[in-house]
């Protein structure tokens, strides 16, 4: 395995991301690759089994089933309205979006609880935070797909009977409204600092969102953790609690531009679209922290138990498209395809400018993701003793 403190830049991030991620996840089910059906089970892609005409069997199909259930796809997170906007423009399939504030764990569960009720509340189709692809696997959610430019997502970012693959990454960063906060933080030990009370925000339920478990686990670096070590961030977490500079809100656009939570603790990409959409008003500054530089990256599955199966995996395909690859990043999120499109000379190259650099990032491998997981769900609710909601 390549070195987990291994640095990366925004050219090469991705793959590196890939090489950590995938090391200590065993492949699960048949490496099988059955024709594209229009039942519910897995099928590999309409490409690896008979070209366009499959895929014109499976637009039919997708067609016929009349929409698509996607959840926790704020239109604001890595571009995803313009996704599903060109999405429902391209094949005319409604998409009736579930929940779009929820975290990874509530996309887990909303499998579970409608299994036997394929309605509107049945999620197709699962974006989740890295440790929540094998979760997923363990606990008989998911059912395996391969889209027709699988070969182009690095092997070590996806699970190898196609039940789970990566999308794209981001990095921990500060998301300041700067005419509130005149003194802008550049690290984790600033927020500490008595000039930002009730100030600083997570961007979700550090027990249930993977964004916020991430934050937490971040700030663990400058207290002496790392990637073998989340209990810190526990320990950060009190003492900002205990300054009264955490605000216990889940923080949003909106949170921020009011004031009410001025420091937010986000994805870059999700920062960055919050930063486009306020348009200046207020002004806000995104902020990579001096240490603690953390990368993260989500995959997509598709439910087991999706009521919208073939729906479900034209989904895919247009997202691991080089249109829809693109999409994401204009959104600021790195695509998993992003190597083979930069190679081919496919990549966007104005949204690949505005990405920014962002040096030094430590990355984690699957194994370091679900023991500091467990270590911070497990841990918040008596190391830091307060409920975000």
């Amino acid at each position: 395995m390549l070195s987990t403190h291994r640095k990366v830049t925004r050219v090469a991030g991705l793959l590196v991301v890939a090489s950590f991620v995938f090391a200590a996840c065993s492949s699960t089910g048949s490496s099988g690759s059955p024709a594209a059906s229009t039942g519910g089970g897995g099928a590999a892609s309409p490409a690896a089994s008979g070209g366009g005409g499959s895929m014109d069997a499976l637009i039919a199909a997708a067609k016929a089933e009349g929409g698509l259930n996607t959840i926790a796809l704020p239109r604001d997170w890595c571009n995803y309205g313009q996704l599903i906007d060109g999405f429902t423009a391209k094949y005319g399939i409604p998409i009736n979006g579930l929940n779009p504030g929820g975290g990874s764990k509530d996309e887990l569960e909303a499998i579970k609880a409608n299994k036997t009720n394929p309605g509107p509340q049945a999620p197709d189709v699962v974006d989740v935070g890295l440790s929540y692809g094998p979760q997923g696997v363990t606990e008989d959610l998911y059912q395996p797909y391969k889209v027709a430019t699988w070969d182009s997502i690095p092997e070590t970012a996806k699970e190898a009977a196609g039940m789970w693959y990566g999308d794209y990454y981001g990095v921990m960063s500060f998301e300041v409204n700067t005419k509130v906060v005149t003194n802008v933080p550049k690290d984790w030990a600033d927020l500490l600092k008595p000039e930002y009370k009730n100030m600083v925000a997570l961007a979700g339920d550090p027990t249930a969102s993977n964004q916020a478990t991430s934050a937490v686990w971040a700030s663990a670096f400058s207290d002496g953790g790392g990637l073998d070590n989340a209990e810190p961030g526990l320990g950060f977490f009190k003492k900002l609690n205990d300054a009264k500079n955490f605000v216990p809100v889940i923080g949003n656009a909106t949170t921020v531009a009011s004031g009410e939570t001025p420091i937010r603790l986000a994805w870059t990409y999700n920062a960055l679209a919050d930063k486009d959409s306020l348009k200046g008003n207020p002004p806000v500054e995104v902020v990579v922290p001096t240490t603690g530089r953390f990368g993260g990256m989500y995959v997509q599955a598709i439910s087991k138990y999706a009521p919208h199966p073939n729906a479900a995996k034209l989904w895919m395909e247009y997202l691991y498209s080089d249109e829809g690859q693109n999409a994401w990043l204009k959104g600021y999120c790195v695509p998993i395809r992003h190597e083979d499109m930069v190679t081919k000379g496919t990549v966007d190259a104005e949204a690949e400018a505005k990405l920014g650099v962002t040096k030094g990032v430590v990355l984690p491998t699957l194994d370091q993701i679900t023991k500091a997981t467990d270590v911070i769900v497990k841990g918040w609710p008596t190391a830091v003793g307060v409920t975000v909601q």
